[in-house]
């Protein structure tokens, strides 16, 4: 088996796990802020946030720019010189800039301290949705 091929792979593997966090956290978060004022339920989804994103998203996160990094590694250092490859690594730095604020947003609702509403969270749940998009467009076809 190419070395290549089984890291490409476990790439595959680890950033779909890191998206399925990524889409589903702030639909949490939305959750959490509708149901603010009952007790259990925000114990409920303190508890849900806090392990999709230190168990899950995290270490997903983590995989994703290991394996990426291991495929460039592969491929040449050279492979820096494509356009496609350096909007998509910008676009992965935008990815992990939203990872990290969904972080500060937990931190924030568990310390009670939360002034987003749950109309604003559903409208970031469209961020990574987009970035996605853009992301597996420009690897597959390579435009530039």
């Amino acid at each position: 088996m190419s070395g290549y091929l089984l890291f490409k792979s476990l790439h595959l593997i680890a950033v779909i796990s890191w998206m399925v966090g990524l889409l589903y956290l702030p639909r949490i978060f939305v959750y959490h802020v509708e149901n603010f004022e009952k007790d259990q339920a925000t114990e409920i989804f303190e508890t849900m946030e806090r392990k999709l994103y230190n168990y899950i998203m995290r270490p997903a996160m983590i995989l994703s720019w290991l394996f990426g990094i291991i495929l460039i590694w592969i491929n040449g250092i050279e492979s820096f010189a494509f356009l496609w490859i350096q909007i998509k690594i910008l676009l992965v730095v935008i990815l992990t800039i939203y990872h990290e604020y969904l972080g500060r947003c937990m931190r924030v609702l568990h310390l009670k301290e939360n002034s987003k509403s749950s109309k604003f969270f559903r409208i970031i749940n469209e961020i990574p949705t987009v970035l996605l998009i853009l992301i597996v467009f420009i690897v597959v076809f390579k435009p530039i």
